[in-house]
């Protein structure tokens, strides 16, 4: 007679736990939460997680009715979970670290990057805990831990935070200096503007008259007249167009009032 298989679950055989919890539990470590049936305490919960980690990483922790306490993968007693609760602590502290190291917008983005799966995972690892809090009212080592996961979860809570303002600072300063060096390039444009337009019509009468001393107008006028001529009706005609482009830049950057209601 053929027999289904059994459903692959993340528990492992080892453990002597009731069927119900084996039932509720899948392939995928799934969210982070607080089972509880026949006295016995399941915690799912995950692996500090990192910036690039596609899936989540399951840990599972073990709560037997005598308050024995035992973990997949950090050995056995309270202190596993104590153990579990330090990574957290220590992935921020890193990334505080880091935080003060950053300089720039790229080293910021890294930190927030970080940071944000972390953040949600410390969230989530309180949640669950406060609802094992509630399952097993009387534990003191659950008191403990689902405090110590609130002060996890505040840290990251400020961290992130403060990633985010310096972040935003960064870009708002790197902006600023953008800003201002595009402004100085387009006052030095209006400079040279200025320049050309004042010794361009210089450039335009000597081009059709010719630039040398002895000039075929001096045959009616005497010399040298006729070559200043040629200057300063070519520096009066430049004077007049640099003083129309100067207000013209002058008029555009005046801010336009608001109309009166």
């Amino acid at each position: 007679m053929n027999t289904m298989p059994a459903p692959k679950s993340i528990l492992t055989a080892a453990w002597d736990v009731p069927q119900e919890l084996r039932d509720r539990l899948g392939e995928q470590v799934g969210r982070q939460r607080a089972m509880f049936a026949e006295g016995h305490l399941l915690l799912v919960l995950h692996r500090p997680p990192k910036q690039d980690d596609a899936q989540r990483v399951g840990r599972l922790f073990w709560r037997k009715p005598d308050g024995v306490w035992q973990s997949n993968d950090l050995g056995s007693g309270a202190a596993a979970v104590a153990r579990h609760l330090s990574e957290f602590g220590d992935a921020i502290e890193r990334c505080d670290r880091q935080e003060d190291a950053a300089t720039s917008v790229d080293e910021y983005f890294q930190v927030l990057g970080a940071m944000a799966p972390l953040q949600r995972a410390a969230r989530n690892l309180h949640s669950a805990l406060q609802e094992a809090r509630k399952l097993l009212a009387d534990d003191r080592d659950l008191i403990n831990f689902r405090d110590r996961a609130y002060e996890i979860e505040r840290s990251a809570e400020l961290l992130y935070g403060d990633v985010r303002n310096a972040l935003d600072f960064a870009v708002a300063k790197q902006s600023e200096q953008q800003a201002t060096a595009a402004h100085q390039m387009a006052r030095s444009a209006h400079r040279l503007n200025i320049l050309v337009a004042l010794f361009f019509p210089i450039a335009t009468l000597t081009a059709i008259f010719g630039s040398g001393l002895r000039h075929p107008l001096e045959d009616v006028v005497p010399p040298p007249y006729a070559f200043y001529s040629v200057i300063a009706v070519g520096l009066v005609t430049g004077c007049i167009i640099a003083l129309y482009l100067a207000a013209a830049s002058q008029g555009k950057a005046k801010p336009r009032s608001l109309p009166r209601q």
